[in-house]
């Protein structure tokens, strides 16, 4: 029984740009938004689009990922054909184990599309914020009688040479591709979510694999490739909400945004096209008497006692009190211990902040960062970790870094 389409999710990316909070962890697993984690975005988009056979790749430190993953039920991917699959790289008798690129990370993985025989396959980034509808973007790629299709955002030309450009014609046909350019000839930036029809992306991977002097890469290889040999490829215009959450300061961002769903187009609460998550099963939360919290964000299990401004808080979050949150990311399990000052900053999963601790600042015209603690990190009482601090070990009490 064949598929009509299957996604491959890229899910191996280390996220080195995001430091102390992907030390320990895969960049798709990242905690985001209160109670999911990045890989819930692209999962729930393919239930809500009606794909139901998806293989995620994974590579860096995928352990909590594939925990967390595991048989794929909270997004009705538990399918007896099809389904949720971890596809880590596996040593063959040839040689090869790691990925090597995007296309060699597909390639190695043609037997496990083979088993569906797919039409299409779309080909998704784990490191992504996105509400997308795939289905409508398969109608374009099959109304356009495409052989490759991408989506793609146009992002202001200041910002254009930040991206892999696509220069397209009135009929949305791809003539040119340029990867970062230093003088960009579009502002329509690839998404990095691709349609191929499967017989054509197989072949291309076969001859990439063949090619000794290929990164084995999708935009430097496959794309180029495709262009050369005149294929039909499209651009497909996407306008809902999109972010690379790739950096610290992106990621603070798209959390903040989730406070303002009306004018940053993610909605969170939107019961039509729900992001799915494995959830915490915590008790509700408390807010006590005396407490203040402001256009936040609060989930499962948190005791509140101080104040919570603009600042979003995973399950079991413990604010102490006196203590003041404000324009910040609480992961999960985190304790913020009373009198703390905790401001304009990221901090990971179950770190201690002690008593009057000052974290983070709020930012100013000559300071403009965002602190970021890691996972597990002590911060002893009245310590003072600066606005554009990166910490990844703990911190003494009275000690300022």
């Amino acid at each position: 029984m064949a598929k009509e389409m299957i996604a491959m999710l890229l899910a191996g990316g280390q996220g080195s740009r995001l430091y102390a909070l992907t030390e320990k962890l895969a960049k798709p697993a990242v905690p985001f938004g209160g109670k999911y984690r990045i890989i819930d975005f692209p999962l729930s988009n393919c239930v809500n689009s009606g794909i139901d056979t998806v293989g995620i790749l994974t590579q860096y430190q995928p352990l909590v990922l594939n925990e967390y993953i595991g048989n794929g039920q909270p997004w009705d991917l538990d399918r007896l054909y099809g389904g949720v699959h971890v596809l880590p790289p596996y040593q063959k008798a040839s040689g090869s184990d790691w990925y090597k690129g995007t296309a060699n990370a597909i390639y190695q993985n043609i037997s496990f599309i083979e088993r569906y025989s797919p039409q299409y396959v779309i080909i998704l980034s784990g490191d992504q914020i996105c509400k997308q509808d795939y289905s409508d973007f398969l109608k374009f790629h099959k109304e356009k009688n495409a052989e490759f299709s991408v989506a793609v955002m146009e992002v202001p030309w200041e910002e254009a040479s930040r991206f892999g450009l696509m220069v397209a014609d009135e009929d949305d046909k791809i003539t040119e591709f340029q990867e970062k350019p230093k003088e960009p000839k579009s502002n329509l930036a690839s998404m990095g979510i691709y349609i191929f029809n499967w017989d054509i992306l197989k072949k291309y991977l076969e001859e990439d694999e063949a090619d000794p002097d290929s990164e084995n890469d999708f935009g430097n290889n496959i794309i180029p490739n495709l262009l050369k040999d005149g294929r039909r490829m499209y651009a497909y215009h996407f306008n809902g909400y999109w972010k690379d959450v790739g950096t610290i300061s992106s990621l603070w961002e798209a959390n903040m945004e989730i406070l303002d769903p009306e004018h940053s187009g993610i909605n969170l609460f939107d019961e039509d096209w729900k992001i799915y998550s494995r959830n915490s099963g915590m008790t509700g939360h408390k807010i006590s008497a005396g407490a203040v919290v402001e256009n936040s964000m609060i989930t499962d299990g948190c005791r509140v006692k101080g104040t919570v401004k603009h600042s979003i808080l995973f399950a079991g979050v413990k604010v102490g009190e006196g203590a003041i949150v404000e324009d910040a990311v609480v992961m999960g399990g985190t304790v913020i211990k009373a009198g703390a000052v905790v401001k304009h900053c990221i901090v990971a999963e179950n770190v201690t902040i002690g008593e009057n601790a000052v974290v983070g600042a709020m930012p100013t015209e000559s300071e403009n960062g965002v602190a970021t603690i890691g996972e597990g990190v002590s911060i002893g009482d009245n310590a003072k970790v600066g606005p554009k601090a990166m910490v990844n070990k703990n911190v003494e009490g009275g000690e300022e870094v």
